[in-house]
């Protein structure tokens, strides 16, 4: 199946209150364009300079969201255009983020990344690390850092039990934060998880963004 034709029937079968992230990373511009002339507006990279390169040539008004771990030293190139990060997992990036963010007069959309997955690979806070840099309360001083909500992986394995609890695992910790911290904001409200092989699981245990790549653009 072509391009056009996985991400139709990607976005007819998704809810539409679900936003879809088509992961583009180590995909030509070519390739994005056919997702984009099908209605795709939200793509994700893992890879700074390959989205810079991206940005400088693709229609304005993609929306990219930047999905990989990032360098502090990298935030600097993408903070003039980029929609959401994904991987904030440290007071450190967070200050970074913030510093670019006033640079270029704007503020930046983040998630929080939580690590429940088995895999030592995952980065994140774990989601008692996670509740501590809440309570420590240092993320409202970065007036330019916008908390959207967060964003977590499950451990990948053919254990559709474990993939289902970690699931409920991220969004049990989405409404502590969200209820504890933001419970009066609006913009808090983003649960990113699930991805090719298991986003169906994922938008039944409360996923508003899922991000697929496979599935729309084949194997690399």
């Amino acid at each position: 199946m072509s391009i056009k034709s996985n991400i139709k029937k990607l976005l007819n079968s998704v809810p539409s209150e679900v936003k879809v992230v088509a992961v583009s990373k180590f995909h030509s511009t070519d390739e994005i364009m056919e997702a984009y002339d099908e209605g795709q507006r939200i793509f994700g990279e893992s890879r700074v300079q390959e989205l810079v390169q991206k940005n400088e040539v693709l229609p304005k008004d993609i929306e990219w969201h930047f999905i990989g771990g990032l360098q502090r030293n990298k935030v600097k190139q993408i903070a003039p255009f980029i929609s959401l990060i994904h991987s904030v997992d440290s007071v450190r990036l967070m200050r970074e983020i913030e510093k670019q963010a006033v640079a270029n007069n704007r503020t930046i959309s983040c998630l929080l990344q939580i690590h429940v997955a088995e895999e030592d690979t995952k980065a994140g806070f774990t989601p008692d690390e996670c509740l501590k840099f809440m309570s420590d309360g240092i993320w409202k001083e970065c007036t330019h850092v916008k908390f959207k909500g967060i964003m977590g992986m499950a451990t990948f394995t053919d254990d559709a039990n474990k993939v289902r609890s970690e699931f409920q695992e991220l969004r049990q910790l989405f409404d502590k934060v969200k209820s504890d911290y933001f419970a009066n904001d609006s913009n808090f409200k983003e649960i990113s998880m699930g991805m090719t092989g298991d986003y169906p699981t994922a938008i039944e245990e409360g996923s508003t963004m899922i991000r697929v790549g496979t599935l729309i653009f084949g194997e690399r």
